[in-house]
C-alpha cells in the first residue's frame, strides 16, 4: 500500500516530526511510505509547475496521506499553508478526493488543538477521508507508552485504508456571499488623543471590501493613521525553525523583517490586523508574518497593546480561526482584544458603524491602558509555556 507523507517542516529530513514518521516506517516495513518535504521546497514548488504536478501525480496514485508536521504559531507553518493554497488555486483538490488522511504532529501541546481543527478542515474541504490525529510532544520517542501508542494510531489508519472504513465529519464547507461592501464617510471622526494607530494588511486592492473597509476605518479617524501592506516588507522567506533567535532575539535571515517589526509594528499603541479569509485560515502571507514574528521567542513582544482585526470573508463559519485570531492577541501577547470586525452582516451602514465604534474603542481603551482580564485561552496557555519554557527547554530560550 503506498501512503504520502507531505511533510510541513522546513527543516526537511531534520524534522523530529519525521523521526516519528520513520519509527513507523520501521514497524510496517510492507507498506510504501513515500515523503516529500513540501515546506523544504515550497518556492521551487511555486515557480516550477512540473514539480508541483509530480506531487500531485503521487498523490493521485497513493492510497492514504499523511500530514506530518510541527506546530508552529497556533497552526501549521506558513510554507505548509502555501502549499495547501496552490493545491486550491491551481483546481487540484481532486488528487486528495476520497483518500484516507491522518495527521502527525509534534509540539509542546500549546495550541496543538487549533492546528489539528485547521488541517482536518482541510482534509474535508479536499473531500478526504479523516481517519484521526496524533498530537505528540518533542520527546515522546523516548516513553514507551507512546511509542505503542504511535503503532496503535499507524496501525488504525492503516486498517481503515485497507478496510475501507467509514468515517465522520465535523466542519460544513466555507459558503462565500458575492456582498459589495459600500462605505459612507463618517459625520465625526475619532481623536487619536496622540497614540499611534497602526493598520497590517495584506492586500493592495482598494476595490475589494476588505481595501473599502480599510479605508472607511482609516476615515473614522481626526488625523491620518499608517497602513502597511506586508507585501511591501523586505521579508524573503518563512520561518525556517533553526532557532537562532533563541539566543538573543537575532533572526537567521538578513531582511528587512526584523526591523520593521521592532521600529513599525511595535513602537504602535494599538495595531489593527485586517485580512480575507482563505480557506481555514487568512492568506500564507499571514502566517508568514506571525511565524516570523517569532523572533521574540516567547516573550510577549506586543504586551500591553490594544490588538483588533478586520476581517473580510467567512469568519463566522470558522470558529477555529476566531479562536487563533483571539489567541494572537491574549494566550501569545499579553495584550488587549478589543474586537474582530468582518462584513458578514451585509449591511453597508451596519458595517459603517462597526467600524466607526471599533476606531473609538481602540482609542478608549489605549488612553485607559486597559487590559481585560484573561481566560482560559491565555491563562492555560501562560502555563503551558511558563513549565517548559522555564523547564526543560530552558536551555534554548536564553
Amino acid at each position: 500500500m503506498k501512503i504520502i507523507v507531505l511533510n510541513g517542516s522546513p527543516k526537511g529530513e531534520d524534522s523530529i516530526t519525521i523521526q516519528y514518521v520513520a519509527y513507523i516506517q520501521k514497524h510496517f516495513p510492507q507498506h510504501d511510505f513515500r515523503i516529500i518535504h513540501v515546506s523544504q521546497q515550497i518556492k521551487k514548488i511555486e515557480k516550477d509547475q512540473k514539480v508541483f504536478q509530480e506531487i500531485i501525480d503521487e498523490i493521485r496514485t497513493a492510497d492514504g496521506v499523511l500530514w506530518s508536521f510541527g506546530l508552529w504559531v497556533l497552526c501549521v507553518p506558513a510554507q505548509y499553508m502555501r502549499f495547501i493554497e496552490l493545491v486550491s488555486e491551481r483546481g487540484m483538490e481532486g488528487a486528495f478526493e476520497n483518500k484516507y488522511a491522518a495527521v502527525i504532529t509534534t509540539s509542546i501541546h500549546f495550541y496543538d488543538h487549533t492546528a489539528h481543527n485547521y488541517m482536518r478542515a482541510v482534509c474535508e474541504d479536499f473531500r478526504m477521508k479523516f481517519f484521526d490525529a496524533i498530537s505528540l510532544d518533542i520527546i515522546d520517542m523516548m516513553k514507551e507508552e507512546r511509542r505503542r501508542e504511535i503503532l496503535i494510531f499507524a496501525e488504525g489508519f492503516i486498517k481503515a485504508i485497507l478496510e475501507q472504513a467509514a468515517t465522520s465529519k465535523l466542519f460544513n464547507p466555507l459558503t462565500f456571499s458575492d456582498f459589495a461592501y459600500q462605505p459612507t464617510e463618517p459625520e465625526t471622526r475619532v481623536d487619536t488623543k496622540g497614540k499611534k494607530i497602526l493598520v497590517l494588511t495584506d492586500t493592495n486592492d482598494s476595490n475589494t471590501n476588505l481595501g473599502k473597509m480599510i479605508t472607511r476605518f482609516k476615515q473614522s479617524y481626526a488625523s491620518e493613521i499608517e497602513v502597511i501592506n506586508l507585501k511591501n516588507v523586505d521579508i524573503r522567506g518563512a520561518c525556517l525553525g533553526c532557532m537562532r533567535c533563541g539566543y538573543d532575539y537575532n533572526c537567521v535571515y538578513q531582511d528587512g523583517f526584523a526591523s520593521f517589526y521592532n521600529q513599525r509594528v511595535r513602537t504602535a499603541d494599538m495595531i489593527v490586523f485586517a485580512g480575507t479569509v482563505k480557506g481555514r485560515y487568512l492568506s500564507s502571507m499571514w502566517k508568514t508574518f506571525y511565524d516570523r514574528a517569532y523572533f521574540w521567542n516567547h516573550t510577549p513582544s506586543l504586551a500591553g497593546k490594544q490588538l483588533g482585526y478586520i476581517i473580510s470573508g467567512p469568519l463566522r463559519q470558522n470558529s477555529n480561526l476566531i479562536q487563533i485570531l483571539e489567541a494572537s492577541s491574549t494566550a501569545r501577547q499579553y495584550a488587549n482584544h478589543v474586537d474582530i470586525i468582518t462584513d458578514e452582516g451585509e449591511n453597508s451602514a451596519e458595517i459603517d458603524a462597526l467600524l466607526q465604534s471599533f476606531a473609538h474603542r481602540l482609542v478608549v481603551c489605549a488612553e485607559k491602558g486597559y487590559l481585560k482580564p484573561q481566560n482560559f485561552l491565555a491563562v492555560g496557555g501562560h502555563k503551558v509555556f511558563r513549565d517548559d519554557i522555564w523547564g526543560r527547554l530552558r536551555p534554548l530560550w536564553q
